[in-house]
């Protein structure tokens, strides 16, 4: 359409303008707007056909002696056109080869991203899950979030960490914790196990990329991850270990209106892994045990200090509230509402990624045996 229209305003121009303006050249910017605009090559071709039409009508202006005034002057024009035409028809191809890496590049980039960050299962275990994440970075579907939920023979065992900065350059930090913690989830009985096992995996992690790089650049000391490990055992008990990372809300399903968001009782808080040593007894936290449809929110630190354009604080406890609503409570829905809600408030403009988490408790409660047989698990764990 804006090759088009530039043709026929020359067109228009030239037959309303006075007789000694010259107009014809400006035709043969057409071909090379179509090029800028759709890149098509027919597109090109009859916008250059179209043009040297034009030019080459014959001129209406001729000196007192009857020849035309300026003879050479449709002649230019034409090799203007031709040049302008052959030119864009190129520059289309090489365009469209372009476009075509560039859309290949996409998908193998998405691809290794759900692969570092892959979707969350449904279920599992009776406990219905929903992720989502935003990056600061355009672009990056992945950032310097991270979460995990696996099913595992010690319960469902759930991760959400953030590492120091966004964007691509974390993501090396996020596989490295991630593959971890898929790993040992499954191996250690316990979840202080889990956390050391991150924590030695983290320090492998740096240390490579530190002699890899420059070290003027950044030092190891410099980076950390903060850690939010959870478990939830099939009678509802949750155990948590927390380095650093925002404590999680915990929604209450009401009989009337929107449900109720509170902040989990806090514990002990361990720094961030890679920064200080884990002292050799970590403080677990336990809470009361999860009733049916109770929800539990994790998020990142970019979701409570999320701003808008005046510097207001993004109200995530207010945000769960109304995106929970009446009803019972949707963890998909909880996860999209906050995430829409979030959007509003900052315009669309993220200072920091935001990774989201909600998990709803829908297993009934154990039977006598059961529970019995998960008592003495726990009895020979310790």
């Amino acid at each position: 359409m804006v090759p088009c229209l530039w043709v026929l305003g020359v067109i228009g121009w030239e037959l309303l303008a006075p007789h000694h303006t010259e107009l014809v050249p400006l035709i043969a910017a057409a071909p090379a707007i179509a090029c800028a605009s759709s890149g098509r090559r027919r597109c090109i071709l009859l916008l250059g056909g179209a043009s040297l039409l034009f030019a080459l009508a014959p001129p209406t202006e001729l000196e007192p002696d009857g020849d035309p005034k300026e003879p050479y002057a449709p002649l230019a024009s034409c090799c203007a056109i031709v040049g302008v035409a052959v030119g864009g028809y190129l520059m289309a191809g090489r365009k469209v080869r372009l476009v075509r890496e560039l859309e290949q590049l996409r998908a193998v980039a998405a691809a290794a991203q759900d692969v570092v960050l892959r979707p969350l299962p449904a279920r599992l275990e009776g406990i219905e899950l929903a992720g989502g994440h935003l990056s600061a970075s355009r672009g990056a579907a992945v950032g310097g979030d991270l979460y995990e939920a696996l099913a595992t023979p010690y319960g469902v065992r759930v991760i959400m960490g953030d590492v120091r900065g966004h964007g691509l350059a974390a993501i090396g930090t996020v596989a490295a914790v991630l593959g971890c913690f898929r790993e040992a989830a499954h191996e250690e009985p316990r979840l202080a196990g889990v956390l050391r096992r991150l924590d030695r995996a983290l320090e492998r992690h740096l240390r490579a990329r530190v002699s890899e790089e420059c070290p003027l650049e950044r030092h190891v000391d410099e980076e950390f991850v903060t850690v939010l490990l959870l478990e939830v055992g099939p009678d509802g008990e949750v155990t948590a270990l927390n380095c650093g990372h925002p404590w999680p809300y915990r929604l209450y399903q009401q009989p009337v209106g929107p449900a109720m968001a509170r902040q989990a009782a806090p514990g002990e808080v361990l720094p961030p892994l890679g920064l200080f040593p884990l002292p050799a007894e970590l403080p677990t936290a336990r809470w009361n045990s999860l009733g049916a449809g109770d929800t539990l929110v994790l998020h990142t630190d970019g979701a409570e200090d999320a701003r808008d354009a005046h510097g207001t604080f993004f109200p995530l406890r207010r945000a769960l509230s109304e995106a929970a609503g009446p009803g019972p409570l949707v963890p998909a829905a909880v996860v999209a509402g906050v995430r829409a809600a979030l959007l509003r408030h900052t315009g669309g403009r993220l200072s920091d990624d935001v990774a989201l988490l909600a998990l709803r408790y829908d297993r009934c409660p154990l039977s006598a045996p059961k529970a019995l047989t998960r008592a003495a698990a726990d009895a020979h764990r310790a």
